[in-house]
């Protein structure tokens, strides 16, 4: 994949999912998901390459509400699993067919999104990740990495802060004023 795209042309996409308390959640415990689209990041954490765009949104947990995407709770893994949606609908929109990386510190999204793990509850939106992952492979190389969380990864602490700031309530920091491990 790297050999048939230039470094500063090929996208990258962070995702990441956040709650305040990921303990006896329920459907009106908050949580976010965020979302960062770069270009030519070396994958070495430094924040090389240039954003993008930028996502995020709490997760919806109201069949009721615009956006829902099947979340019965907020937690961290429908946090998790909504920002692995938006990823794969972003690059639907996106409409390229050109091989792209994704990045997450949830090995949970990954592997319920691959199809290699089943969940146990919010089916309904694991489900949904699924057939948008398979969509998205249908039309173009999709590599997936897991990197570990609160590591110093400048755009997987961006990802992070934009989940935050959306469980919260809160518009993100704007990027010029963020450092990473500032939620």
């Amino acid at each position: 994949m790297e050999g048939s795209i230039p470094l500063a042309e090929r996208l990258t996409l962070y995702f990441d999912g956040s709650c305040q308390e990921n303990r006896n959640v329920t459907a009106e415990t908050p949580a976010g998901w965020g979302v960062v689209v770069v270009r030519g990041d070396s994958g070495l954490g430094k924040g090389d390459g240039e954003v993008v765009e930028e996502l995020s949104g709490s997760v919806i947990t109201s069949s009721d509400e615009e956006g829902f995407l099947g979340a019965e709770v907020g937690s961290n893994n429908t946090g998790e699993l909504s920002a692995m949606a938006h990823t794969l609908r972003w690059l639907l929109i996106e409409g390229s067919t050109n091989a792209v990386t994704i990045r997450g510190d949830s090995k949970y999204a990954l592997h319920i999104a691959k199809g290699e793990w089943r969940a146990k509850a919010n089916r309904e939106l694991a489900a949904r990740v699924q057939a948008l992952w398979n969509e998205v492979t249908s039309l173009r190389p999709v590599e997936a990495e897991h990197i570990r969380a609160h590591r110093g990864h400048r755009w997987n602490e961006r990802a992070d802060h934009l989940a935050w700031r959306a469980c919260i309530g809160e518009n993100p920091l704007p990027l010029q004023f963020w450092k990473p491990g500032n939620r």
